[in-house]
């Protein structure tokens, strides 16, 4: 007689998902590095620890969060989202992801092109969420005004140096200088004759080649210690107030906290001149 035997369905078991973590700090002070190796176990052991998550990698970096050039465990982790070896990824904030909205954004698209979830433990947001480009938007924007802040706090700071006579930013060496013991300039005589002769052979009609040559068949090494003086450094001398005794600070400055870049001052911002500032090189140029 035929027998029915009943088959109980079996339940399929959810691969595991991929989870890996990320973590910045801006600078390598001691207290900042202990901070993020404290984050390094806190993300490690957090997704150890959880059943249904195989732990990814812990991707850390320090420096600015302001561009991703230079930030390898952050384009490291890319990669890997970009291969498949990621399905989501834990950062303490967006402040820690990018503080550039445009960068974040770009990025976050990407990660959701690939089936990669980030989650910002601080906002309790997952960029899977509906409509996560605009609450991004919203962070990031709070994150690069952050740094916008503190880059404009710091520019304050440093103003504030140059309009002090007494502040060490007068007192950067150059060649020909050297500091004494109280970190003033003093002029350093072997590499100040160097600078006498490059400025005699310019006033008596030499090119920047003829002058370069001529340091090099009499051996003197250039300032970084190569045998050939190129004519930028050589430009750079001949147009340095310093040899005068006198000191400019601003010559140049940083358009953005975003992308860093030096422009020069051409009346953009003010300018703070030192006259006498330290003992002049070149005394009368008529008499070099």
């Amino acid at each position: 007689m035929p027998t029915v035997k009943k088959i109980l369905p079996q339940s399929k078991k959810l691969p595991l998902k991929k989870v890996a973590a990320y973590c910045r700090v801006s600078t390598k002070v001691q207290e900042q590095l202990d901070s993020l190796a404290a984050q390094e176990r806190y993300y490690e052991d957090r997704i150890r620890a959880n059943p249904n998550w195989q732990f990814a990698g812990v991707y850390s970096d320090v420096g600015s969060g302001t561009t991703v050039k230079g930030r390898k465990q952050f384009n490291a982790l890319i990669s890997a989202s970009r291969r498949g070896k990621i399905d989501m990824v834990l950062i303490k904030s967006a402040s820690r992801f990018a503080r550039n909205t445009v960068d974040a954004l770009n990025i976050i698209r990407m990660l959701r092109q690939w089936k990669v979830d980030i989650y910002f433990e601080a906002d309790d947001i997952h960029t899977f969420n509906e409509d996560p480009e605009f609450i991004m938007t919203l962070i990031c924007a709070r994150a690069q005004d952050e740094s916008e802040s503190k880059s404009a706090d710091i520019k304050w700071g440093i103003r504030k140096s140059f309009a002090n006579p007494d502040s060490k930013y007068y007192q950067r060496k150059c060649y020909g200088y050297k500091h004494d013991e109280k970190g003033q300039l003093v002029i350093d005589e072997k590499e100040a004759e160097v600078v006498r002769l490059i400025f005699r052979m310019s006033k008596e009609g030499a090119s920047l080649s003829q002058i370069a040559q001529t340091l090099q068949e009499q051996g003197i090494p250039s300032p970084r210690g190569k045998t050939v003086w190129s004519r930028e450094t050589l430009r750079k001398i001949l147009h340095n107030e310093k040899y005068f005794g006198i000191v400019i600070l601003q010559k140049t400055f940083v358009s953005s906290c975003l992308d860093h870049k030096q422009v020069k001052n051409i009346g953009q911002r003010d300018q703070y001149k030192n006259i006498g500032n330290h003992k002049p090189v070149i005394v009368n140029l008529n008499d070099n």
